[in-house]
């Protein structure tokens, strides 16, 4: 459960980092709380696409993975974030990603940050 909790703050602060970073993934809300309440729920779909939608594609586009040494994470990243965008929508959630090369950079940025607050945040699952 700890683990999860980690996993969760990750997220939500790469995606913060994301949202301050580019003007096209846009973040909503009335109040301070509103939207770190909206953060953290859009964490939670997006570390559930991640957990269920990734590893299909990831074996559905094995072969273009090797073919590109890996860069296609970059894609497989984007379309992460673009679902969790549509599925924000369909939540009523107000949290929107434009366009694809926006949510290529976004897929990146909430890469590397994840990567950095995991190795700074506890995982002791």
């Amino acid at each position: 459960m700890k683990n999860f909790l980690v996993k969760t703050i990750a997220n939500a602060g790469a995606l913060a980092v994301a949202v301050w970073l580019l003007d096209k993934i846009t973040l909503t809300g009335d109040s301070t709380g509103k939207k770190v309440w909206t953060l953290i729920l859009v964490a939670l779909v997006f570390g559930l696409v991640n957990f269920l939608v990734k590893p299909i594609v990831k074996v559905l586009t094995f072969p273009l993975f090797i073919l590109t040494l890996g860069l296609f994470t970059l894609i497989v990243n984007a379309l992460m974030l673009l679902l969790t965008s549509w599925v924000a929508d369909k939540l009523d959630l107000s949290f929107h990603v434009e366009g694809f090369w926006t949510a290529v950079l976004g897929g990146l940025i909430i890469s590397i940050v994840s990567w950095a607050l995991h190795i700074v945040l506890p995982d002791e699952d």
